[in-house]
């Protein structure tokens, strides 16, 4: 088969089109252009970087080694989803493949979502097996979600089936992209991934993991945080605010039904509680201010724009609730990492 290398070409349309949100990436990016130029397909494919005003060489990298990649140099932060959107916007391909600037795709990678993608009907989203970067340890075959919209990893092999998959490695084709209008761009960074895949789902689309091939990723290092080390979780303020605030948004815009008026009461006192007694226990009231209490504020401040989107989403032919719902598991994952890691260090 061929490398991609010798199939990116200007005079052929691409078939896919893998999209990769670049900021202050110059010490990662080559490995994941290169993963892709790598690759054993002889799909025709288009590589797009969207640079969110790097303040490092990274500009400088993509336009010496790397003149065959598509870019996009904004001229202001804009953040991850405002970025693939733009990226997916300019995509030419079939499919497009939103791709983290601190993974890197095994070879067989694209070959493999291409068969998948054939085998779907209909066609939904699709991921990779996701092996951690340092250690080569399996982190998840896609998620499931426990009742607040945590994610559980999957590791089983035999479960094809999930409840969402990760920006880092995300797969779908265009006209899905465009049924389900992408990214929100208010969302801002991260829960962007989980938005999606529960709007797919709901409107019965599969959003499935594949046994085979995988991706390595370096878990954190484009946005800080979400890795589990020797001395337990560590993640930022930023990063903790903005997952808590767009699970919640997620949860109200596409849980089905009366199901929201039973679990968002519980989402809700559920955070309060956490965030009382992490932010006494850490005598930390930054924390109460700025990631528990905010919720609740974002919650309000974007009340007019949540039931419109709840709206649109809700009123469009979706799957039984039953459906939605086969992939959440009855277990509190917070819980089971508390257990496990002790108190998130947040900084």
């Amino acid at each position: 088969m061929a490398r991609v290398d010798s199939v990116l070409n200007p005079e052929t349309p691409p078939r896919i089109s893998v999209c990769i949100a670049n900021y202050n990436g110059m010490n990662v990016l080559g490995d994941c252009i290169d993963s892709v130029l790598a690759q054993t397909t002889d799909a025709p494919v288009e590589i797009i970087v969207h640079d969110d005003a790097s303040t490092d060489a990274s500009l400088q990298l993509l336009r010496e080694r790397y003149p065959q990649a598509e870019l996009i140099a904004s001229d202001a932060n804009v953040g991850f989803c405002i970025a693939n959107n733009r990226m997916a916007a300019q995509a030419q391909g079939e499919f497009v493949l939103l791709l983290n600037n601190d993974a890197a795709l095994a070879p067989d990678a694209l070959a493999t979502l291409l068969q998948e993608a054939g085998q779907q009907h209909p066609r939904g989203i699709l991921a990779l097996p996701q092996y951690d970067w340092e250690s080569g340890a399996l982190v998840d075959r896609g998620c499931l979600l426990d009742p607040f919209y945590n994610p559980v990893p999957n590791t089983d092999p035999q479960r094809r089936d999930v409840a969402m998959v990760i920006g880092a490695c995300l797969w779908i084709p265009r006209v899905l992209w465009l049924e389900l209008g992408g990214f929100p761009e208010w969302f801002e960074s991260i829960g962007e991934d989980l938005y999606l895949c529960c709007r797919a789902r709901l409107a019965g689309y599969p959003v499935q993991v594949p046994a085979a091939s995988g991706y390595r990723h370096r878990q954190g290092a484009s946005f800080g945080g979400n890795r589990a080390g020797a001395s337990g979780l560590a993640t930022t303020y930023r990063r903790r605010r903005l997952s808590e605030r767009n699970k919640t948004f997620a949860m109200v815009i596409c849980t089905p039904g009366a199901a929201l008026w039973l679990l968002l009461p519980l989402h809700l006192l559920a955070l309060a509680l956490e965030g009382f007694v992490l932010s006494l226990l850490r005598r930390d009231a930054r924390l109460w201010r700025e990631v528990y209490a905010g919720v609740w504020g974002a919650l309000w401040a974007q009340r007019k724009q949540l039931h419109a989107q709840r709206y649109a989403v809700q009123s469009a032919p979706h799957r039984m609730p039953r459906r939605y719902f086969s992939g959440f598991v009855l277990r509190l994952r917070k819980l089971d990492m508390l257990l496990r890691h002790g108190a998130p260090d947040i900084r």
